[in-house]
């Protein structure tokens, strides 16, 4: 591996490219994070696919970034591109209490049986 890290950037047109030394497993990881890559005279370029909206690309640049960077790799994203976390305040499934669990006494009227 190199010492130079991967970077990931928005470009001044909205495009989201990779840049740096991106070998063949570096290459299958940000393919499955939803980057083509297209190959150009001087080698190839890898970007995300245009109009997906800003949301979609930071997800996917957020995901190539965390995929790389447990593979090991030095990665550096742009600092716009990280995803927004869900909201603090967004309500949660409810929790079981204990009481929840509790056994509860027969309806009225219903015969119970005796023990011996």
């Amino acid at each position: 591996m190199s010492d130079d890290p991967i970077r990931i950037t928005r470009g001044q047109g909205g495009e989201v490219d990779v840049e740096g030394p991106v070998d063949g497993f570096a290459a299958s990881v940000l393919k499955r994070a939803g980057f083509d890559t297209y190959p150009t005279l001087r080698g190839v370029w890898i970007r995300l696919p245009f109009d997906l909206g800003h949301t979609w690309e930071n997800e996917h640049a957020t995901w190539a970034a965390e995929m790389l960077g447990a593979a090991r790799y030095r990665v550096d994203l742009d600092p716009d591109l990280r995803a927004v976390p869900p909201a603090a305040s967004a309500p949660s499934a409810p929790r079981r209490t204990t009481t929840a669990m509790t056994t509860q006494s027969a309806p009225a009227g219903t015969p119970r049986r005796q023990r011996r």
